[in-house]
């Protein structure tokens, strides 16, 4: 289904840190900088953050606007041949399947979805002159490819900004958050924060929030079918809204599915989904 994408002037990674009183955690610092303004926003890393699945973190525990116990988890999105670890997939007990199969996807944890359809902001800005005409379209077009899979509307409206975004390292804040930013994490093109309740009865599994940062520091981008030497903007798009909905990446030798976890300048493949990330939409909604 074709989303409308308002424009209007809004508002604007890792904890790990639950008990009875939420206790403080152990953290360290590290910076994400929106490279239009120089703002830093800092993220901070807590020491015994838990890498559950190669490039997935589990952020621990927090509590959402309601006073629902949530978990998060980064999700970071490396390139080509950085640091290649020996296995992928979602964090455990999630499904999934291997090469050849309509299971060659893994979610991030069974029956974890969206219950409701909620809307999203972003701010186009960016460091490589994409106009926001064209961020505007891409991002609509990338949603697109996944809403379209399924009847049930997964992504909201989308709404302009000009404000600063940050992404939420230590708790939900109730908004959906797109940005360009600069991650600090070498090789790492994006990185997405979903944050949900993936424990308990899969029934009782759901999403709460995601916010996604695209690294415009270290990584030039654009359409890169028609210079291959970047980025490509769509590619990682979909790839991104694929963590935002609920999947993990496959096993690593899905290499043909949007999912598949590493990309490179000049791809383009991630644009159209594959049947393991087809199978993993359905499977979720």
């Amino acid at each position: 289904m074709k989303k409308i994408l308002a424009t209007a002037s809004g508002i604007a990674v890792l904890a790990w840190s639950f008990n009875i009183a939420f206790a403080q955690p152990n953290l360290i610092p590290t910076e994400i900088i929106n490279p239009n303004d120089k703002l830093v926003a800092t993220v901070t890393i807590p020491e015994h953050a838990v890498e559950v699945a190669p490039n997935i973190f589990d952020l621990g525990l927090a509590k959402d606007a309601d006073g629902t116990v949530v978990q998060g988890y980064a999700i970071l999105h490396p390139k080509n041949n950085d640091a290649k670890p020996d296995h992928a997939g979602g964090p455990k007990n999630n499904g999934g399947g291997g090469k050849g199969t309509s299971k060659c996807f893994a979610p991030l944890a069974k029956g974890a979805a969206w219950k409701t359809t909620e809307p999203y902001i972003f701010n186009a800005s960016n460091s490589d002159g994409m106009n926001e005409a064209f961020v505007t379209s891409t991002l609509g077009k990338s949603i697109n490819e996944w809403d379209n899979q399924v009847t049930f509307d997964i992504f909201g409206t989308g709404t302009a900004t000009s404000s600063v975004l940050v992404a939420d390292e230590f708790s939900p804040d109730g908004q959906n958050e797109v940005y360009f930013g600069s991650i600090e994490n070498s090789g790492t093109i994006a990185m997405t924060i979903t944050w949900g309740v993936f424990s308990g009865p899969p029934s009782g599994r759901e999403l709460r929030e995601w916010d996604m940062v695209i690294d415009d520091s270290d990584f030039s981008w654009g359409d890169a079918s028609v210079d291959s030497s970047l980025m490509d903007l769509e590619n990682i798009l979909v790839h991104e809204l694929g963590h935002a909905l609920g999947l993990g990446h496959p096993d690593d030798t899905c290499i043909d599915e949007s999912m598949y976890r590493f990309a490179s300048e000049g791809e383009t493949k991630k644009r159209d989904l594959n049947v393991g990330d087809i199978a993993g939409v359905n499977d979720l909604y």
